[in-house]
């Protein structure tokens, strides 16, 4: 076992000195009585620490984690929050691939808790969703999870029961190789990334269901009206502003939950507390990127130090070298940097919206900080966000819609679609040909009446658009954008990393051709905050969508929403289709940030039993119901 021989030693010692829950309280006493704010941070979160040398790290194979209620001060206040062994973030679990894990997690709230082992390949058992792979751990109750580790790399674990998650239940996970670790560096750092609001979540929640876009204060204004103006022409830019308008749709609506009531953290430090990581200049300092965040998507950029990203959601990738990159909500990446400067650098993780950012320092020595960059123009939506590409047939748009022909890798006009096999609960939609639709044919700018929540019911039957009142809108003519910058970050003059530019290091473990394809529409409504997998939300859904066990199969999503969802599946891998032909080194990720009007598909190998968790990992779009179960059914001889 190596380094890991002294394992039981160090988790007698872990348990040795746990905190009770009166120890705790009194503690968190002194930390409000001016302790200092590291009383509650766990040794991996506080600043000037690589996690290579972390006193008392949580190693081994045999853990117990102890779930509380506390107050702690986050951002300089005083907050109730969730901690896992009396800390915030939640302690550093350091694992071993191959090991067997025992894990007893105790419940000392007042309500039910879980833990979901995101991204880690376990019995679906063990996976830690309530009412689907297990009950949850009732309030003052235990429960072990005993699994084996079948992989290596960055990931995370976080409650999955109600908002716990946005309540600073989570942590991070790192899992050493078995062997030789194909990457080299000096000195790693987790950067783990979250929003935090002192408001209950619970009422946020109910204000979005109230106004949907109750946290959007960047509204655009009549100067920018003007500037539209000068650049489209005056009819161009009427015409815009009265399309939204009758759709009841803002084009700065790009997230639900914005920095009016979000503080962005770093290993659970505002910018005004400035996390800090140390290196030696020259050393290949490893950042280990995770964005834990309930409902932020965030472009993270080191001015004056370029990066090369070397791990995708666990699994090795090619070397890319970028400039910044775009990590969506769950989403891990792990860099390599290597300064040779004797100065500090700024770590800017500005959200998608601009509406906020987190930040750190890399710095050689303490108390150093590099110039914090202003916030950068928030973007807007645009008709390619609406699903309507059609009207725009640039260059850039031809380039998408042939990118997404040759990535399907199949001939959609000779494909049985009668033969997909769906689930009862599945609607027609999921068997829908785009190769017959006559987009030239479609008025888009009077496409929608938003009062009578109708979307022109003899268009959507004709094209098999899924429909009734969880559908708002339908992107009339979806592409791939796989090969797309994000929003906001395509006129940049620096690197900008997209999911083409990612390649398994690995061949990839299987690499039949799919054989059979499903199609899934991300669908909402946003008058009513309801949002759902072709139109029905997961509390109306009456069947799980069935994997067939040891089956390849192909799964399309098309989001006929206005904003990015990060799709999650439990239990499983998505190998990404990036390429056409023959292709071994297709990205695998388990989650994967699906852009607004895209059209875009993954291969999956259905080689986990069990019911799995399948949804957008936007807590507040999970809990509106964007979630089903993939059900891997063992096949009947």
């Amino acid at each position: 076992m190596g380094v890991y021989g002294n394992q039981m030693k160090h988790i007698s010692q872990f348990q040795k000195n746990q905190l009770n829950r009166r120890h705790f309280l009194k503690k968190s006493a002194l930390v409000f009585a001016g302790a200092g704010f590291q009383s509650v941070l766990p040794a991996w979160a506080q600043s000037a620490r690589s996690t290579l040398s972390l006193p008392g790290l949580l190693t081994g194979d045999e853990f117990h984690l102890q779930v509380e209620q506390a107050k702690a001060n986050v951002a300089g206040k005083s907050a109730p929050l969730i901690t896992l062994n009396g800390q915030f973030p939640a302690p550093l679990l350091r694992w071993q691939e191959g090991d067997d894990l025992t894990i007893r997690v105790s419940n000392h709230l007042q309500e039910a808790t879980s833990i979901h082992w995101h991204g880690i390949l376990l019995p679906f058992q063990m996976d830690g969703v309530p009412g689907l792979s297990f009950p949850g751990i009732p309030a003052g109750d235990d429960f072990t999870y005993r699994f084996p580790l079948k992989q290596a790399g960055t990931y995370w674990y976080h409650s999955h029961s109600g908002l716990q998650e946005q309540l600073g239940h989570y942590g991070p996970i790192i899992i050493d190789p078995a062997g030789l670790d194909p990457l080299t560096y000096d000195r790693e750092h987790v950067i783990m990334l979250s929003d935090w609001t002192f408001e209950n979540p619970q009422r946020v929640f109910s204000k979005l269901k109230k106004m949907s876009d109750n946290y959007n204060f960047q509204q655009r204004t009549v100067r920018e009206f003007f500037s539209d103006v000068e650049a489209e022409g005056f009819d161009a830019a009427m015409a815009n502003r009265l399309m939204w308008g009758d759709m009841r749709m803002s084009p700065t609506d790009l997230s639900d939950v914005t920095g009016s009531t979000y503080t962005y953290l770093v290993n659970g430090h505002s910018p005004a507390e400035n996390w800090l990581g140390l290196f030696r200049p020259g050393e290949r300092v490893r950042l280990r990127f995770i964005n834990a965040s309930a409902m932020s998507i965030f472009n993270i950029r080191i001015p004056g130090l370029p990066m090369a990203v070397v791990q995708a959601d666990g699994l090795n990738v090619k070397p890319v070298d970028t400039d910044e990159f775009q990590i969506g909500t769950a989403e891990t990446f792990d860099v390599i940097v290597q300064p040779d400067a004797d100065q500090a650098f700024t770590i800017m993780c500005e959200t998608n919206d601009r509406s906020g950012y987190a930040s750190a320092t890399l710095a050689p020595r303490e108390g150093m900080r590099a110039a914090v960059p202003s916030l950068r123009p928030r973007p807007t939506l645009t008709m390619k966000d609406m699903g309507m590409s059609s009207m725009d047939m640039s260059g850039t748009e031809m380039e998408g819609m042939e990118m997404e022909d040759k990535v399907s890798g199949m001939d959609m006009n000779k494909m049985d679609h009668s033969a997909m096999d769906h689930d009862d609960s599945a609607p027609a939609a999921m068997a829908m040909d785009h190769s017959t639709m006559d987009h030239s044919s479609m008025n888009n700018a009077n496409m929608t009446d938003m009062d009578s929540m109708e979307m022109d019911n003899m268009t959507m039957q004709e094209h098999n658009h899924p429909r009734g009142p969880g559908v708002m809108n339908v992107a009339m003519n979806p592409v791939n954008r796989l090969h797309e910058r994000p929003l906001g970050l395509e006129n940049l003059p620096h690197r900008v990393l997209v999911y083409t530019d990612l390649e398994s290091l690995e061949p990839n473990p299987d690499t039949r051709p799919p054989g059979r394809e499903m199609e899934l529409h991300l669908t909402s409504n946003m008058e009513r905050y309801m949002w759902s997998f072709d139109g029905i939300k997961y509390s109306e859904v009456k069947g799980p969508i069935v994997f067939h066990h040891g089956e390849r199969l192909r799964l399309t999503m098309v989001n006929d929403t206005m904003m990015p969802h990060p799709i999650h599946l439990h239990g499983m891998y998505f190998d990404v289709v990036t390429q056409s032909g023959e292709h071994h080194h297709k990205p695998r990720k388990h989650t994967i940030v699906i852009k607004p009007g895209e059209k875009m598909s993954v291969d999956i190998t259905a080689d986990a039993p069990g019911d799995w968790a399948f949804h957008c990992h936007l807590l507040y779009h999970m809990k509106a119901g964007m979630m089903r179960v993939v059900s891997v059914k063992e096949n009947m001889s």
